[in-house]
């Protein structure tokens, strides 16, 4: 028993031995270097970029017809789902349309973050009787009043 108690304590004695000695090698510093290279300063650079090249008329984020159409047609087949919802609901749920029709269309976002009235022309335009019914189910005098967060 006496042996097999002296070989434990010369095991652990050894083990601890090792260990200390790893992490010693481990944190030593025998040739004065820095381990790691320093990071090199990076220089500056100042850009500049040209002002907005616009021409009158030339306004890249238009509404063209096709998406003009789209905005209906993605709007009409909730007609009935934002019924079913409430106006509060409903006018997340349009929020979401609008959002997402603005981004299929070339970004359109920030043209309605500019004017979110020009949801209102669209459909007044191209699809009157679904905006009607859209602003009769959300509860508001006009498509940008129930835009939220677009607001100018």
């Amino acid at each position: 028993m006496r042996r097999s108690r002296d070989y434990l304590m010369r095991s652990t004695v050894a083990a601890a031995a090792l260990a200390a000695g790893a992490v010693l090698v481990g944190c030593g510093d025998d040739d004065g270097s820095d381990p790691v290279p320093r990071t090199p300063d990076m220089p500056t650079i100042t850009m500049t970029t040209p002002g907005a090249m616009t021409s009158p008329g030339a306004d890249e984020d238009t509404v063209t017809p096709q998406a003009a159409q789209q905005l209906c047609d993605m709007i009409e087949p909730e007609l009935d789902n934002w019924r079913d919802q409430g106006p509060t609901v409903a006018k997340v749920s349009f929020n979401g349309t609008v959002q997402n029709w603005a981004a299929r269309n070339e970004g359109l976002n920030d043209e309605v973050i500019r004017d979110n009235s020009i949801v209102d022309t669209v459909t007044t335009q191209t699809c009157p009787e679904v905006r009607q019914q859209a602003i009769e189910i959300l509860e508001v005098p006009d498509l940008a009043s129930a835009l939220a967060g677009w607001d100018n």
